[in-house]
């Protein structure tokens, strides 16, 4: 089924896009990450231009962390008080983001940083994650097996004004989220992630946050994040593809409820190996893209 994309200015096959938008909400409701970090990629593989590409991924992660957000609030998996401060802080980041955005794009270097951001993120979190996940499975002898109690960062300790975060279990300055919001506002309008993969860890190694309620404030948090974000490239890169968008918002609605049911079954280290695995392929398939030399370096068409 083809369908013809108006601002990427090609057609595609509708289905493979909307099943694309199902992998996306799977991995929404798994892990929070909003799943941008792979639908940016995969539609530059498929041949999606890259600005394009991130700004349909954003507005699409909107809708996929609805879903999400909604599955785990019935769990009570959700800290508004610490997801409003860095929704607060996304926003910001979000402006800063819009900035850096026309910039590359009036130099003409915007596809070329998109794919460096790419590579270097997807390649650090996974290597993290997958480091992790080998040391959940294969424990070392003699060391404890049993779950180690979470503790934030001593630069977080230090920070002034505290408050307290009763679902998450904290007593911090509200400066660490707000800080962590911007760089995920940043991210999410230069690369159409929701930040979840940066935001996810980071709240429970550097906030030291309960991971019971990790996922649903990571999601609540991307949501308005992306909202912003979606407003920001339609006033000023007009970069949208709302008929991409719809395609991909279609399949990841659904399949966000598929994977919220899978991760309260699943063994969570199994689940970041898995995850750690497909990055780090993606990651070395943008940097094989950034190297290799195509067939034909300059190409001409109509417009």
């Amino acid at each position: 089924m083809d369908v013809y994309l108006p601002i990427a200015s090609l057609s595609v096959n509708g289905l493979l896009i909307v099943a694309l938008g199902v992998l996306t909400g799977i991995l929404s409701g798994l892990f929070g990450v909003g799943g941008g970090f792979l639908t940016t990629p995969l539609l530059i593989f498929y041949g999606i231009p890259p600005t394009v590409a991130a700004a349909s991924a954003a507005t699409q992660v909107t809708g996929a962390s609805v879903s999400g957000v909604l599955a785990h609030r019935r769990r009570d998996g959700v800290d508004y008080r610490m997801g409003l401060i860095m929704v607060g802080g996304g926003v910001i980041g979000a402006m800063i983001g819009a900035l850096l955005f026309r910039f590359f794009q009036a130099v003409g270097q915007i596809d070329v940083v998109i794919n460096i951001l790419y590579v270097l993120m997807l390649g650090t979190i996974g290597s993290l994650m997958l480091a992790e996940a080998l040391e959940a499975i294969m424990p070392k002898e003699g060391k404890d097996k049993g779950p180690k109690r979470r503790r934030h960062h001593p630069i977080v300790a230090a920070l002034p004004m505290r408050w307290r975060f009763y679902r998450s279990g904290l007593y911090i300055s509200p400066l660490a989220p707000a800080i962590l919001g911007v760089i995920v506002g940043i991210l999410t309008m230069l690369m159409g992630v929701g930040g979840g993969f940066i935001l996810v860890p980071a709240m429970l190694y550097i906030l030291g946050m309960s991971g019971n309620v990790v996922v649903g404030t990571s999601l609540f948090q991307i949501l308005f994040v992306t909202m912003a974000t979606t407003m920001m490239h339609a006033l000023t890169t007009k970069a949208i593809d709302i008929v991409l968008a719809a395609l991909l918002l279609l399949g990841s609605v659904m399949g966000t409820q598929f994977g919220t049911q899978i991760a309260l079954k699943a063994r969570p280290e199994i689940l970041r190996f898995v995850l750690a695995g497909i990055v780090l392929i993606v990651a070395i398939r943008m940097a094989v893209g950034l190297a290799w030399q195509p067939d034909e370096i300059y190409t001409v068409s109509p417009l």
